[in-house]
């Protein structure tokens, strides 16, 4: 249970409050165990505020994680400290230039009321994702991260009248399955998105070969597939996510006074619970495990 870390990373005392195991390189080659190398395209609004709430579940696997932290060239951070991005991300080509990558995530932005021709960093995530479908065992999409893996499998998403907002039951579709087999039949995760696909379009998309469905809720729909070769995961919910960030996101959509906008179901804001704890541990950790097996580096 070992995320490896620079020194005086920022979170570490946190990390470390909760039990998650941190070591500095230099200890981790004492160790002489090869870690997982997890490239993260880190999209997400204020990245370094971010950082924890995936460094955390990928530091519950047994394994030692190397997280590797990958900017986009084509994007300009304006939320971002430039000096916190200069000392720990580093350009996908460098991520790849001498060292294999196990596995990839892209996380969300909030970019999924822009058509993907409209977003100026669009051709350089479609250069990385064609990369990751042939050359990393398993790339995992969140929120929109998961509508970008979706495209480039020719499945366009569409905007909802109202935001898909809050916690939501969901149901395991595939108890066999590698990743989320053991996960709980139902379990309840975090939703907070403008954008989705129709019930009709993702099972017409399985039923072409292009996709297996793994976790649908009857309010939020279909919530986590896959490709046929396995290489893409896309899960739209943000199981990452602690309580707070959704307290956060709520007071944000409310000073931004936007009227599609409504609390988010199944939360108290004033009273933040999380339920979805086992599901991002357990989602995370299956996935490690996957990779894991997958990589033959």
């Amino acid at each position: 249970m070992t995320v490896i870390l620079p020194k005086d990373y920022h979170a570490q005392e946190a990390l470390e409050s909760n039990n998650i195991t941190c070591i500095h390189p230099q200890s981790a080659e004492r160790q002489d165990i090869r870690p997982l190398r997890i490239g993260i395209l880190n999209i997400m609004p204020n990245v370094k505020s971010y950082e924890f709430n995936l460094l955390y579940p990928l530091g519950k696997s047994i394994l030692q994680i190397d997280p590797v932290w990958i900017k986009l060239d084509s994007h300009a951070y304006k939320s971002s400290s430039s000096e916190h991005l200069a000392q720990l991300y580093i350009s996908f080509e460098e991520a790849i230039a001498h060292r294999h990558l196990d596995g990839l995530i892209l996380t969300g932005a909030p970019v999924e009321e822009l058509e993907f021709e409209a977003i100026n960093y669009w051709p350089e995530i479609k250069v990385i994702l064609d990369y990751a479908r042939t050359k990393i065992a398993s790339t995992i999409g969140i929120c929109w991260g998961a509508m970008a893996l979706a495209k480039m499998v020719g499945i366009n998403k569409v905007l909802v009248p109202k935001k898909i907002f809050g916690v939501y039951k969901t149901r395991n579709l595939d108890t066999g399955h590698n990743i989320t087999g053991d996960l709980d039949d139902y379990f309840h995760c975090p939703q907070s998105r403008h954008a989705g696909y129709p019930d009709a379009v993702l099972e017409a998309a399985r039923d072409q070969g292009l996709i297996n469905l793994l976790g649908y809720s009857p309010e939020a729909g279909y919530t986590i597939f896959e490709t046929t070769d396995q290489r893409y995961l896309m899960h739209l919910g943000h199981p990452e996510y602690n309580s707070g960030r959704l307290v956060e996101e709520f007071h944000r959509d409310q000073n931004a006074g936007r009227p599609d906008v409504d609390p988010p179901v199944n939360f108290d804001v004033a009273n933040p619970v999380n339920s979805w704890r086992s599901h991002r541990n357990e989602f995370f950790s299956q996935w490690i495990k996957y990779v894991y097996l997958k990589t033959d580096y």
